[in-house]
């Protein structure tokens, strides 16, 4: 059987593919209608002219509500984990998930409103999504340690920060070099005086957003032993 679809697996599984796709998709478009430059661009310079906009959007929209589902979900696990065997304070795990849901709301921030348009609002969005993630990953790594050996295997620790190290480290850098652009535009010229740090922020920003999906794709065993149950219940009035 396939590991995705065994227990909610599916999950995290749909959360990578769907916004990988959404990442490559919506560049492919902006390079095929000439609106990007193939090298380089932002993730957001992607989905801001239509007809790629639409598509950014839509998927971006989705991959919020996929990773906002699977941040509750791993609460959950680790929450019912904890009760097993106390290992970490149940704060922890909350102010872990309050972090990557208000991540999860930057992503849709971003989706919803475009750099050209509200660049402010979109810039914020953008923060938030990065800064928040960031930080809901180092979280979570710490957590892993934390119930390891029993519920994590110290590989799956390591590669779980190690991927927020190197998230971490690109964030720094990425928000710093954006910072000194002078001006938000779509096509650049290496002649530029804020050519380099373009290039720096962009290639920051993209080690950043696969950063979370090879992060996401960890959680993929984790889930694999959980189900969800609904349960129904009509009061008599």
């Amino acid at each position: 059987m396939l590991c995705f679809l065994k227990g909610m697996a599916f999950v995290p599984f749909l959360l990578v593919t769907w916004s990988s796709a959404a990442f490559i998709i919506s560049y492919v478009i902006a390079v095929l209608f000439g609106h990007v430059n193939p090298f380089l661009p932002y993730i957001s310079d992607t989905g801001t002219t239509p007809p790629e906009s639409g598509v950014f959007g839509f998927m971006i929209n989705f991959s919020a509500f996929l990773g906002a589902a699977t941040m509750y979900t791993r609460y959950k696990i680790v929450e019912k984990q904890n009760q097993t065997s106390y290992f970490s304070s149940p704060i922890f795990n909350l102010v872990s998930l309050v972090l990557g849901l208000v991540g999860c709301i930057g992503m849709g921030i971003v989706a919803n409103f475009q750099e050209l348009t509200v660049p402010v609002v979109h810039d914020g969005g953008a923060l938030l999504a990065f800064v928040c993630g960031v930080m809901y990953t180092l979280l979570q790594s710490v957590i892993s340690y934390k119930s390891c050996p029993q519920w994590n295997r110290p590989l799956t620790c390591h590669i779980r920060m190690a991927i927020s190290a190197v998230s971490c480290a690109a964030v720094i850098p990425m928000i710093a070099c954006a910072s000194l652009i002078s001006i938000t535009k779509l096509e650049w010229n290496p002649n530029e005086k804020d050519y380099m740090y373009h290039v720096v922020s962009a290639i920051c920003e993209w080690t950043v957003a696969f950063g979370f999906i090879f992060y996401f794709l960890t959680f993929i065993q984790d889930f694999q032993n959980v189900t969800l149950k609904i349960s129904t219940e009509i009061n008599d009035f």
